[in-house]
């Protein structure tokens, strides 16, 4: 039994859909990241990052209670233990590779501070919003001209690599549908899957929680997520 514990993140929901792809025996634990869950003793004895999603692995390679955060290693991890999802010839396999750590170092952050400035910030910043929204739409450029050439991110096959992305452009499908073809089907294709459907769904949101944003969005929520509860020392 493999322990994700996450919510409805993009971050966890990536998880979700590896594990729900490669058919292994999984159960979600839920932390609430706007209750501070995150910042407990408990959940930092696993990740001492406090970030949401961690696995823990009843049958790891050490033996049982295998912990295991950051979801580029979770993800290469799980493909590892089930010999799923990333190709076997070396030269295919570092392209899996290299497009998984496009999402982890590019997309996740890029795609998670423009959400944030323009979505969760109390404060209205023009410059941030202005410089992440035109990162957004230049990473979108390079997906979109990378499925234009072939027809997942890693080239024929699908992917771990797919499965990381797909989370964080779930919004961007909504909301620039038509501006990027190639995305647009590459997407259509994903959510046709049933895994990635169940994977999307994983966590049960807050009622505060409306598309585009959070209603009642605290400063409370704000201490824990950046302000001095998320920086306090531990």
């Amino acid at each position: 039994m493999i322990t994700l514990y996450g919510g409805p993140t993009p971050n966890a929901r990536k998880i979700a859909i590896a594990l729900l792809e490669m058919g292994l025996d999984w159960r979600l634990e839920y932390i609430d990241i706007l209750a501070g869950d995150q910042l407990t003793p408990e959940f930092l004895a696993l990740n001492p990052n406090n970030k949401t999603p961690v696995i823990v692995d009843d049958e790891g390679p050490e033996g049982p209670s295998f912990v295991l955060w950051e979801t580029g290693a979770i993800l290469l991890y799980l493909a590892e233990k089930t010999g799923r999802f990333v190709p076997a010839d070396p030269a295919k396999r570092a392209i899996c590779w290299q497009w998984l750590m496009f999402q982890v170092s590019g997309v996740g952050p890029m795609f998670g501070q423009e959400a944030h400035f323009t979505h969760y910030a109390k404060d209205r910043h023009e410059y941030a919003i202005a410089r992440y929204s035109r990162e957004v739409d230049r990473l979108m450029m390079v997906i979109d001209k990378r499925l234009s050439e072939a027809e997942w991110l890693a080239g024929d096959d699908y992917t771990i690599a797919d499965m990381a992305t797909l989370p964080y452009l779930r919004r961007q499908l909504i909301e620039k549908a038509g501006r990027f073809a190639n995305v647009d089907r590459w997407g259509a294709a994903m959510l046709e899957r049933p895994a990635v459907a169940e994977g999307m769904t994983v966590g049960v949101a807050r009622a505060e929680t409306i598309e585009g944003g959070l209603t009642g969005f605290t400063d409370e929520h704000r201490a824990i997520l950046w302000g001095d509860r998320q920086h306090a020392r531990r």
